[in-house]
């Protein structure tokens, strides 16, 4: 078969280029320290690549979503913390006073101007807030959830925040629930009040009238502002049998502060235990990450090195396929 000058040229040409792209793509792998830097050179490992990528933006957002609701939590468990103080100051005081052996007029009116202290303390502590959100309120984040004469404003509403793919979980404790020893029959909030004021009896079945007379007969419910305003006015009206009833009411209400921060401590376990997962998770996919783009540099300076040599060798050979020309001969 006879070769032509033409595809000498080509072959020539054509072995200059190959060599000449594997170059660039050894050069472009030393600067960028990549070996995937575009889809087409590994479609598979790409689009890996890819997909850990956007496990790390929704898991650093879930981060900063366990870290918001740690915040609220945090300062929900100590505020709940001050108000089981004050019910068990409270209680001691009731202790002290609920003798008339041990108190006189005198004495209880002194002590009066303590609870009163903590009734104000206590109403202080449950319109805490972080930032321009109040935790107690519910829903109703906006404004204080309690008023000055210890009236619930706010709602039974958890905010639910994501911390975890389909993973959720509340970052408050809604003031209904913490401030009373039985929500579902405390008279705080509207939506509570309006099922017994809007629902005609006379329309409702047998049995759903006797539900209602149940929940309605069910256990009484103490309210911390409620009992600190009691104990101040049996203090100062010297009614030693007021007093002494707010000793078990101050006592449950206390059970009930405990129980709630052991909910909110239960939770912010939960919080760390999802954080440190998504910590966990984003280190695994930073190793698989660096194991499908991360160029091995020594690798790479090889066989760049080696690359140029062929490269040379290229340049060298093609002299002696290509026909000199003429004026070479004549030389």
């Amino acid at each position: 078969m006879r070769v032509t000058e033409s595809s000498n040229y080509e072959a020539v040409r054509n072995n200059i280029n190959r060599s000449k792209t594997r170059m660039e793509s050894l050069q472009q792998q030393h600067s960028t320290l990549k070996k995937l830097n575009t889809p087409s050179q590994d479609p598979v490992s790409s689009a890996k690549v890819l997909e850990m990528r956007t496990d790390k933006v929704n898991n650093d957002q879930y981060q900063m979503n366990a870290r918001l609701a740690e915040t609220f939590l945090s300062n929900s468990e100590l505020a709940l913390g001050e108000l089981a103080d004050i019910a068990m100051r409270a209680k001691e005081i009731a202790i002290g006073q609920s003798s008339g052996a041990s108190s006189n007029e005198d004495t209880r009116l002194g002590v009066a101007e303590e609870v009163k202290q903590l009734f104000q303390q206590s109403v202080a502590t449950a319109n805490r807030r972080v930032g321009e959100r109040y935790l107690f309120g519910g829903y109703k984040t906006d404004r204080a959830p309690v008023d000055i004469n210890g009236n619930y404003q706010g709602d039974g509403g958890q905010s639910l925040v994501e911390v975890g793919r389909d993973v959720f979980i509340s970052m408050n404790v809604p003031g209904l629930e913490a401030f009373n020893s039985e929500p579902k029959h405390s008279n705080d909030g509207r939506e509570l009040k309006s099922k017994s004021e809007t629902v005609d009896p006379a329309r409702v079945p047998a049995s759903a009238r006797e539900l209602m007379v149940d929940q309605e007969s069910g256990p009484e419910n103490i309210n911390i502002f409620k009992e600190l305003q009691n104990l101040r006015i049996g203090l100062l009206t010297g009614d030693l049998d007021t007093i002494r009833d707010r000793l078990d009411r101050l006592d449950t209400m206390h059970g009930r502060l405990t129980a709630m921060r052991a909910k909110i401590g239960s939770r912010l376990q939960g919080l760390q235990s999802t954080s440190q997962a998504l910590e966990r998770h984003n280190v695994t996919n930073a190793q698989l990450s660096s194991a499908l783009e991360d160029a091995d540099m020594s690798q790479v300076v090889s066989d760049l090195a080696k690359e140029e040599t062929v490269f040379r060798s290229a340049l060298e050979t093609s002299k002696k396929l290509i026909q000199p020309t003429l004026l070479e001969f004549l030389k």
